[in-house]
């Protein structure tokens, strides 16, 4: 497990007794870039999608981000809005986050 960590494609998801560890296929930092490589070629900078529609739309079959675990998929954003490539809208649920990529 400890190459997983170090390599970037693992982490603990308890640190302290480390006996559960996430192992990632992406790292974060890679799904932001597919994320908005994905958003550039497909006319989405300057619209706004929802969450459901980036994790589980029809526009995003085949990419490397489809079907994400949701709390992956909000990292890789969250570097995107640290990056100003995107904004995070405040939806009823939050499914209906809405992201508005730049």
């Amino acid at each position: 497990m400890d190459d997983f960590i170090s390599s970037g494609h693992g982490e603990w998801e308890d640190p302290q007794t480390r006996t559960r560890c996430r192992i990632l296929w992406r790292k974060p930092e890679q799904l932001a870039s597919d994320i908005y490589d994905w958003a550039v070629s497909n006319g989405y900078v300057n619209s706004v999608c929802t969450v459901f529609e980036l994790h589980s739309g029809e526009d995003v079959n085949g990419m490397s981000f489809q079907g994400a675990d949701e709390e992956l998929l909000r990292r890789a954003l969250g570097i995107l809005e640290s990056q100003g490539k995107c904004a995070l809208f405040r939806g009823d649920t939050s499914s209906e986050d809405g992201i508005k990529f730049f």
